[in-house]
Order: C-alpha cells, then sequence, then structure tokens
C-alpha cells in the first residue's frame, strides 16, 4: 500500500466574503501573517519544495543512452550550439524566495522553537545550495546572492559572477550549515523531506564533482581526499540509518516504496501529484506525445552476460546467419539482470495494463521487409499486430526502468511511480570512485563487487565479471558501471562532462541499432502475437539488421569538444546586465575553472 506525505505547493489567499465597507473579514491573511502561524510558514517551505524537488528525467535524447524521435538529436550534442540561440539565463526566482524564507526565520518568527526554525533554515539551505550548483555545474561561477534583494533597487540588482572556487565554498558551506540543523531521520508524516543523510550525500556528489576532471584538469589531490571523506562519511551515516543497497529484485527499487535505498525521494501519487509518463511510452500505447528515451546500440551492448563477462558484436559477421542466431540468443537471453529491468526489448512484455495487449499479448515492434521504388524498406509490425500504421525510424527499444505498469493509453498522466533522485548506490559508488582516485583501489574494487552482487551476477571466479586491476583499469569499470546501473535515471550527460569523455561519444558518431528482423514476410499473416522473443523457437524467425545511422541524416552525429564542458551564458542576459562576463571557450573573459 502507498504510504505518500503531501508536500503541497502555494498558499491559499481568501477573498473578502461581503461587500460592507463595515465589514471585518477575520478570514482573510495578509502577508504578515503568514509568519504568525506555523502552518503557514509550514506551506511557504513546502512551496519551496514543490518548485524545485526534482522528478523522473526525460534527457537522454543527448547521450549514448538513447534518443527520441530520429532527426531531434540535439544543437549541443551536434556542436553547432549558439550564444545567440541557446545560451543559460540562469533565473534566480528561488534563490530569492529562499533568502527571504531564511531572513524571516531568522528575524521574524517567534511562533517556532529554536529546533523548528534551525530544522526548517536546514532545508532552505539545502535548497539554496542545490539551485547555486545546478548552475555552476552548468556554467561555472555565478553571481552569489545570498540576501533578499529589494527590487526597487535597480542598480543593486545588477552584479558580476563570483568565481567557481568561491560558489564551491559556499555551496559547501550552506550543506554543513544545513547538516548542523537537520535531523537524522524525519517521522513517517514527514517523509520525503531532507534529513542529514540527504544532505550529507549531496555534499559528496558536489566535492566529487569539483573533483572530477572537468574542473580539475590538474588532478590537484587534496580535492579527490576531501571528496573521499565527505562521500565516505556519508555512506557511514546512512548505514547506522538504516540505509543500503536494496536486495530486492533491481525493478522493484522503484515500485516497493520507502525501501532502505531510498535517500532522496520526490513522492507522486494520484491525483493530487500524478506522474505524467507519456513521453517514454511508445506511440501506440500513449498520447499527446511518445516515444522519447529509446534505447541505442551502445547502451543495450553496455549491460553484460549474466556472469557480468562482457557482451561482444561483430557487426560484419551478422551476414552469417550461424552467428546472427547465436548473437540474438546471446542478446535476449543471459544478460545482468538489470538489462531487462531497464530496457523494454521488441518482443517481451512491455508494462501495461491496455487492453491493446490483452490475452498476452506482446509488443512486437519488430520489422518486416517490404517492396519499395528502391528495393526494399523496413516496415514495422506492429501496424499488422495493432493496426497503428506508425512507420518506421525509430529504435524500438524503450526505457522500462519506472515506468508504471498499471497505466493504460487514457491513464498516461496518472503514473504513481516515485522518483529517487539520489540512491545509497550513487552515494556508495561516488565514494569508491574517490577513492580509486587517491590510490585506494580495494575500496573502489569493493563497491564494485558490492555493486553487481546486488545486481544478481554471480561472483564466480572472475571477480562479477570486473577483471579491472589497476586505477586506470577501475576508472573506466566506473564509466562502464554508472552507465548500467543509472540508466535513464539522468546521470550520464554530467558524468561524461566531469570526466571530459566526450570522445565516448565521438567515437559513436552515429547512433546505431539493431533490428529485429521477421525473416520470411509470410509468417507474419499467421503470427501468434503472443509469443515470446525469449523462446529459441520463436527467435528463430528472425535475424538481427545493423542499422549505423538511425537518424538518416548525415548531419546528425555526435561533434563535441572541451568548449562544450562548460555551457555559454545566453546573450539576453549579458545585454541587461554590463557585468555578467561570457565564458572564454564562448569568446568572453570568464574562467570557469578558477
Amino acid at each position: 500500500m502507498k504510504k505518500k506525505n503531501i508536500l503541497l505547493a502555494g498558499l491559499l489567499l481568501l477573498g473578502m466574503a461581503g461587500c460592507s465597507l463595515d465589514y471585518e473579514n477575520t478570514g482573510a491573511i495578509s502577508p504578515d501573517d503568514v509568519w504568525k502561524k506555523k502552518d503557514m510558514i509550514d506551506g511557504f517551505l513546502n512551496d519551496i519544495y514543490g518548485r524545485m524537488n526534482p522528478e523522473w528525467p526525460r534527457n537522454a535524447n543527448n547521450t549514448d543512452e538513447g534518443m527520441n524521435l530520429p532527426g531531434q538529436m540535439s544543437d549541443f550534442a551536434r556542436g553547432i550550439y549558439t550564444v545567440e540561440g541557446q545560451g543559460q539565463k540562469l533565473g534566480y526566482g528561488n534563490i530569492d524566495r529562499i533568502n527571504f524564507f531564511i531572513e524571516k526565520l531568522d528575524n521574524e518568527v517567534t511562533v517556532l522553537s529554536e529546533t523548528e526554525k534551525e530544522q526548517m533554515k536546514g532545508q532552505a539551505l539545502f535548497w539554496r545550495a542545490w539551485d547555486y550548483f545546478g548552475k555552476v555545474n552548468t556554467v561555472g561561477g555565478v553571481p552569489l546572492i545570498l540576501k533578499f534583494q529589494d527590487v526597487m533597487d535597480v542598480p543593486s540588482l545588477f552584479v558580476s559572477r563570483n568565481l567557481t572556487s568561491e560558489c564551491i565554498n559556499q555551496i559547501v558551506a550552506d550543506l554543513d550549515e544545513a547538516i548542523s540543523y537537520l535531523p537524522d531521520t524525519w517521522g513517517d508524516n514527514d517523509y520525503g523531506r531532507i534529513d542529514k543523510g540527504t544532505a550529507m550525500a549531496f555534499k559528496g556528489r558536489v566535492l566529487m564533482f569539483y573533483a572530477s576532471p572537468m574542473y580539475n584538469p590538474d588532478n590537484d589531490r587534496a580535492r579527490w581526499e576531501t571528496a573521499y571523506q565527505a562521500n565516505k562519511d556519508a555512506v557511514d551515516f546512512l548505514k547506522a540509518q538504516g540505509k543500503g543497497l536494496y536486495q530486492g529484485k533491481f525493478e522493484d527499487i522503484w515500485y516497493d516504496e520507502q525501501n532502505c535505498e531510498v535517500v532522496m525521494v520526490n513522492q507522486f501519487y494520484y491525483p493530487d501529484h500524478a506522474l505524467d509518463q507519456k513521453n517514454i511510452r511508445p506511440q501506440p500505447l500513449s498520447k499527446d506525445a511518445a516515444d522519447d528515451n529509446q534505447a541505442i546500440l551502445s547502451l543495450l551492448l553496455a549491460f553484460p552476460k549474466a556472469d557480468g563477462s562482457k557482451l561482444e558484436l561483430d557487426v560484419d559477421r551478422l551476414s552469417d546467419l550461424v552467428y546472427n542466431e547465436q548473437f540474438m540468443t546471446e542478446f535476449y537471453t543471459n544478460r545482468d539482470p538489470r538489462f531487462h529491468a531497464t530496457i523494454f526489448c521488441p518482443g517481451t512484455v512491455y508494462p501495461t495494463k491496455d487492453d491493446k495487449l490483452s490475452g498476452g499479448k506482446k509488443y512486437w515492434n519488430t520489422w518486416k521487409m517490404v517492396k519499395a521504388d528502391d528495393g526494399f524498406m523496413y516496415a514495422s509490425m506492429i501496424d499488422d499486430e495493432l493496426n497503428t500504421n506508425i512507420g518506421g525510424g525509430k529504435s524500438g527499444f524503450f526505457q522500462k526502468k519506472g515506468v508504471d505498469p498499471n497505466l493504460t493509453i487514457a491513464t498516461v498522466y496518472q503514473a504513481e511511480t516515485d522518483w529517487i533522485e539520489i540512491r545509497f548506490a550513487e552515494v556508495l559508488m561516488n565514494y569508491g570512485e574517490c577513492a580509486n582516485e587517491i590510490g585506494k583501489t580495494d575500496e573502489a574494487l569493493n563497491v564494485l563487487y558490492q555493486i553487481r552482487e546486488r545486481a544478481g551476477i554471480p561472483a564466480g571466479t572472475s571477480h562479477y565479471g570486473i577483471t579491472a586491476t589497476s586505477q586506470s583499469d577501475v576508472r573506466e569499470a566506473y564509466v562502464d558501471e554508472r552507465f548500467i546501473e543509472f540508466a535513464y535515471e539522468g546521470k550520464r550527460w554530467n558524468d561524461l562532462r566531469r570526466w571530459k569523455r566526450f570522445d565516448i561519444l565521438n567515437r559513436m558518431k552515429y547512433r546505431s541499432i539493431l533490428y529485429p528482423v521477421i525473416k520470411n514476410n509470410a509468417d507474419v499473416a499467421t503470427f501468434d502475437w503472443t509469443s515470446d522473443m525469449t523462446d529459441a523457437k520463436v527467435r528463430k524467425l528472425f535475424r538481427f539488421d545493423y542499422i549505423e545511422n538511425i537518424d538518416n541524416m548525415d548531419d546528425h552525429f555526435f561533434n563535441l569538444d572541451e568548449k562544450y564542458m562548460f555551457y555559454p551564458i545566453h546573450k539576453e542576459v549579458m545585454d541587461r546586465n554590463s557585468k555578467i562576463e561570457q565564458n572564454v571557450a564562448w569568446g568572453g573573459t570568464f574562467d570557469p575553472l578558477k
């Protein structure tokens, strides 16, 4: 049974109930009254949560995780981003609201105990650090506004950028102060609020980023040691509070709510705070929008075999039907359990209660060959199965992680899968990565072993398939394992940035895929739509065809260089505030590494 704590945003302002000039509306709320009533102060803080709490990301389109529809690779990923057309605008609405709240707590609120005020201030400081790190991790240093600004004093609103180092120091200071105020845990009625462990985990994330090559090209060991200690402290503290790796099935991390792996969470529930999942569902099983976060070949091959060893593909051998059949068997069966928990593959069970897939029908978004003017073309078998007439040109492998299995086409706006922004697995891997960078390779490897053991990979004779031993090899193992463990959790893009590993994307060049193609089109007429690709007899009906460029456009390829580590400031911001400097890589004078 779902147990939800509702953090509703906003305050209800009551109007006058009569028209007599002598009428005194004792139920009306004035702005000053907010700070005299506990529930109103709590409502103001809840409004901050409502505005800032992160939710399920849908941003695989710019990485080696996935794509949306063909032709939708972003300008940034293609290396044609411009200051004039895009750039970052850096809104300060949330910072302003938080500063206002903190000043009211410090100077005017008398109806709360000191402990209550400190706990509220701790939460507000966390969210200020959260907002500032989001900005800094995008463009580098930004103006640090730590006091509520007087909008009537216009000249005072225009300030210059602080150094990145100054911003990081302030973020850490806010988090340290928050940690000193926040409770170890909250009661059931406040589940989902920021607690001490959440703030410690986020501090570890911030310091790990700051120690990473994007910010630390000279590899200053002191930054890694600071990050290591912060993450180790977070791991130890969270363990003491009963947190740890979830020991059930990997996919149930998102369905067995309030489990031990949840560190920071945004709770979703219908009808008051439902999640819209239309975008990540296949078009025939959605409405208004669909087909985002489709997996591409790089992610499909990243997951190892069930014993932890790599799944290898020789594209040139796919024309050999014996090899093709062998590889298709290796692809669909005996994989790391996280594979089928994360990615829906054609011809398997799609998590839905929609009538279109009733009676045991599978979602057969596979392909057949049909005659065309220039020979043959791929056509979707879905046309035959569901009468959708959707045509071709998509990956066909969809996000499965976190998809609410109770949805139908009519209820795609009513999903209730909680978003876990920080999992214990991330805190553990942050600690392990930092350990490796300061020479504690054994600690780093032990973390990888724990992650794979929980995934369901046996230890065997090869340490869960982890063959790395040297520091550099372990570093690569973390690149690979984070890709697998956190697929579709919005972490890949920033990981590639902070590692300065755009070479991974550029080497791929195009977004590629494997199409499961039925060998004999005559079989379509009598095809059993309840059959399953995990059945060897069914797989024999199909082959894999390699599609090198699923976007089918020569100018859609990854083309990123170091200029794209930090985004530019939008031209509108600089035109409005002459004190704002542009980043050096984008024609300005501001160095985001200082």
